[in-house]
């Protein structure tokens, strides 16, 4: 019995194991060659972990010691995030003042431009001795640190507006307010997106160096106090778990701006 060929031919399934591990190389081959060549030039050059210690020896330090790790970096991840959060809400109410009015736009646009231009290791001894050496100072700088993506993001977002959109609201004649809420700020959302994208990562180091500079409880000071003990490979895995968090912040704030770039286009 003949049977008539269909022209297709089945295709094996990828092994699910093999397109994970194909896209982990894809994205992170960059990294993996850094970690190669520091334990390389380690091992070539036999430096103590004194010097420098390798890959393994600071995985080992986080894995050995998770208690102290996971206490300092809530301590930086509360923080952080709080400060984020009130930079935010700081930078995103600024740029909606600055949007009602041309004057004081001309005000506060140079003004968060100064606050922004000054280096945070410059901010974080004047805000210490006005508000003491407290997590509450370090909040106060990740907040003055975060706000300024917020403010120049969505200054922006909100002139953006869709194409006949400014047209149409002039023929029907609704308020300001009205303006906004329905029109301005739905424009503004993928720029408001982006600038959180920025800024996440951006307040992880901002809570980072204040605590390493005023001693608050952390990552910044396990770094500094692990330092000043010559345990570089304890230091070094501070960084690790902060990095880790920057990129996961980073990784979700991107997965949110896509999804609303999606939806408002």
């Amino acid at each position: 019995m003949r049977t008539e060929s269909t022209g297709y031919t089945k295709t094996k399934p990828a092994n699910p194991v093999l397109s994970v591990v194909a896209k982990f190389l894809q994205n992170y081959w960059g990294i993996l060659l850094v970690l190669g060549l520091w334990e390389a030039v380690v091992i070539g050059r036999q430096l103590n972990s004194i010097v420098l210690p390798t890959p393994e020896d600071v995985v080992l330090a986080v894995i050995q010691n998770p208690i102290l790790y996971l206490t300092n970096f809530l301590s930086t991840a509360w923080v952080a995030l709080v400060g984020l959060a009130i930079g935010a809400v700081i930078g995103t109410t600024l740029a909606i003042i600055s949007w009602s009015s041309r004057i004081l736009s001309g005000v506060l646009t140079p003004l968060g431009l100064m606050f922004a231009s000054i280096p945070v290791v410059a901010i974080i001894p004047i805000l210490a001795r006005l508000l003491g050496y407290e997590t509450k100072t370090v909040l106060a700088i990740v907040s003055i640190l975060s706000f300024f993506p917020f403010f120049v993001y969505t200054s922006t977002g909100l002139r953006m507006l869709p194409p006949g959109g400014h047209d149409l609201v002039s023929v029907i004649g609704t308020s300001r307010l009205r303006y906004l809420r329905h029109l301005s700020l739905p424009a503004a959302l993928p720029s408001w997106c982006t600038a959180m994208r920025l800024a996440g990562p951006n307040a992880v180091l901002a809570a980072m160096v204040a605590e390493f500079l005023m001693a608050t409880p952390g990552l910044g000071t396990l770094l500094s106090q692990a330092s000043e003990d010559l345990n570089k490979a304890v230091a070094l895995g501070a960084s690790l778990v902060a990095t880790v968090v920057s990129v996961m912040l980073f990784h979700l704030a991107q997965h949110l701006e896509k999804r609303v770039h999606a939806a408002w286009k």
